[in-house]
């Protein structure tokens, strides 16, 4: 194996080891929870060594760096993430590639994401990222709708065509009553996700916990946990 291949290895198997340790805590299966490597910054030779390892499902967050690499991977049994805020500029070139955008947070996005989808002749999976730090807004400061949201935009996803309701995504928010309590937030994910599901009982993923907190997402019931530096290392700086 080169260098490279023999360090993303190790790092993957300590993060299956957390994850693994996290559901047994929990008292789940290891099968309820899915491993998504956020492969940002990193290069298109990365996401292949990754696809060689097992991984299945990688992410995304500018489209600038993520197209060119979808399209370098194209080969590859890989679904693709898109979990940045999302301009409705970029949605046309997103829709070409990504599987799944994680980021729904605005009518308006739902609007462009289906007629693209449509054109394209795709289904796209779609979350609508929840923002747990909104303020009067009703926004976060990283994007995202409050709770008091979701509802409607659930609704518009759900009878937007070639758009497919798949769940609930959250970012542990810096400020406001979640700040720090990374699980408390998460676990609040969780109950938004059931109370999702009583109108759309397929809307089963729970998108939730990074490298620092992927424990408490899996102690919460999160059903997929987004994993960059853990796997890849530390980023390199941009600019």
């Amino acid at each position: 194996m080169t260098d490279r291949k023999t360090e993303l290895a190790a790092n993957l198997a300590k993060v299956e080891e957390r994850i693994a340790a996290a559901c047994a805590a929990a008292g789940r299966a290891r099968e309820e929870v899915t491993l998504i490597v956020v492969t940002k910054t990193y290069p298109a030779s990365d996401v292949r060594i990754l696809s060689e390892l097992g991984v299945r499902h990688v992410a995304e967050n500018r489209d600038q760096d993520a197209a060119p690499k979808a399209a370098a991977c194209a080969d590859l049994p890989l679904k693709w993430h898109f979990v940045g805020q999302l301009q409705t500029n970029k949605v046309r070139s997103v829709v070409g590639y990504a599987d799944v955008v994680q980021s729904v947070d605005r009518s308006r996005l739902v609007a462009a994401l289906s007629k693209e989808a449509v054109r394209a002749e795709r289904e796209v999976g779609c979350l609508i990222q929840v923002a747990l730090d909104a303020g009067a807004s009703g926004r976060g400061d990283r994007g995202g709708v409050g709770p008091e949201g979701i509802e409607e935009l659930a609704d518009l996803v759900a009878e937007a065509p070639g758009l497919r309701l798949d769940g609930l995504m959250t970012v542990a928010p810096l400020t406001g009553e979640y700040a720090g309590r990374e699980q408390a937030a998460f676990e609040r994910l969780v109950v938004l996700s059931t109370d999702l599901r009583r109108a759309h009982p397929a809307a089963t993923m729970v998108s939730a916990g990074m490298s620092a907190d992927l424990e408490q997402a899996v102690a919460a019931g999160a059903t997929h946990v987004r994993v960059g530096t853990a796997v890849l290392g530390v980023r390199p700086r941009l600019g």
